[in-house]
């Protein structure tokens, strides 16, 4: 990526981003294509991202995190996403699949299992999605059936990230009420599975339009015995760290949309600065410079929304509507400014030999992941109705994490 000033609170930060940076620069970037190309996990890559200590960032020292601000957080998952999607969304994918521990789990639980999940030795999953509940969460079937000391868990979760890959899988399940009924959401409770539990069997992976080194698929729970001494949280109560994660997960979402718009108008600007037509470089024609100046605002303006999302969150205010707003205007950046880049390349846009290609068709899944962008705007829009005093918000993602 071309120099993007971040915002430093302190000298920690700006370690922490000159760090991220050189990661970014000289061990993702190089490796990107042929890794998408041949659909190439990077496990040994989040190895390395884990032992620069960049898989528990925002979560406590005391924990085994590193105590940073989420604002800081975001700008680094940012930086890696631009250099390699898989990369950055695998961070917050992670981050997201420790949440239940950290904000739920009982001090015994963190002590167990915390540090190796923040210092990076085991790599995370999020198991909330299945085949028949995308963006009705609270319709999951997935059943956890208390037999004795442990919970027999039935079922399939559908869109997991690291699946197959990851150690441990944060796992929302049913322990009772109808996944129809008006009050579904009061059954579903949260559970920490390792991936190694008998029962847990993962299917083939998706073939996907982009992110093809990144892992997508169905993980499958037949009569798998998870010990009562890991649920996460009460019985029952398991939606409410699902909702409260989605917030904090959407905003990495939209830190990874704007890592990618950025990296499609570096390539954008780079090309328009040393393409020459008519005797001069083609962004001195104002159609073209136009358009760039467009990209450029629209990528500032997502940066923008999410670091003020995430000043709120880090300040303990509600953030889930602007969480929202960040992850739905992002997104639909990113998808705009990775297709503009393609124009401005003309032909060699089209082709794999130039990022802005494979940048496209990764943003086109950041407008899906965590919540369509469609959802988004539901969620919005509930949140202004219940600003106005005419309903209560309901919907995933109406609340904040605090």
């Amino acid at each position: 990526m071309l120099a993007v000033e971040r915002e430093c609170r302190d000298d920690d930060a700006r370690a922490l981003f000159e760090l991220t940076a050189d990661l970014a620069n000289n061990e993702l970037g190089p490796a990107v294509a042929a890794a998408e190309h041949d659909r190439l996990f990077p496990r040994e890559v989040f190895k390395l991202i884990g032992r620069a200590g960049l898989l528990g960032l925002p979560y406590p020292e005391q924990l085994g995190g590193a105590g940073q601000l989420y604002e800081t957080y975001l700008q680094v998952v940012e930086e890696l996403a631009g250099a390699w999607l898989t990369i950055g969304l695998g961070v917050s994918v992670h981050v997201l699949s420790c949440f239940p521990l950290v904000s739920a789990g009982t001090s015994g639980q963190q002590d167990r299992w915390l540090p190796r999940m923040l210092s990076g030795d085991l790599l995370g999953a999020y198991c909330l999605s299945e085949p028949g509940s995308g963006s009705d969460a609270a319709a999951l079937r997935t059943s956890a059936a208390a037999d004795g000391s442990v919970y027999l868990l039935n079922g399939t979760k559908a869109w997991i990230s690291h699946a197959g890959q990851a150690d441990f899988y944060a796992v929302f399940a049913r322990t009772s009420g109808d996944p129809d009924g008006q009050d579904r959401a009061k059954g579903i409770s949260c559970f920490h599975v390792p991936a190694g539990t008998e029962g847990v069997t993962v299917a083939s992976p998706e073939h996907k339009m982009g992110m093809r080194s990144s892992v997508t698929a169905q993980v499958a729970f037949e009569a798998a015995a998870v010990p009562g001494d890991q649920l996460i949280g009460e019985e029952g109560r398991g939606f409410r760290i699902a909702l409260a994660a989605l917030d904090a997960g959407r905003l990495g979402i939209a830190a990874c949309a704007t890592g990618v718009a950025q990296a499609a108008l570096d390539a954008a600007v780079t090309y328009a600065t040393q393409r020459r037509q008519f005797g001069r470089p083609i962004i001195e024609f104002q159609g073209l410079a136009f358009m760039l100046a467009d990209m450029a605002t629209a990528v500032a303006a997502a940066r923008a929304l999410y670091l003020a999302a995430a000043r709120r969150k880090d300040a303990g205010l509600r953030y889930g509507q602007q969480a929202a707003m960040a992850k739905l205007f992002a997104s639909d950046t990113a998808m705009k400014v990775t297709t503009d880049a393609v124009q401005v390349l003309g032909g060699y846009g089209y082709v794999e030999d130039f990022p802005v290609e494979r940048l496209m068709r990764e943003a086109k899944a950041l407008q899906i992941v965590e919540g369509t962008n469609q959802i988004q705007r539901v969620v919005i829009g509930k949140s202004l109705a219940a600003s106005a005093g005419l309903m209560r918000p309901s919907l995933p993602g109406s609340r904040n994490a605090g």
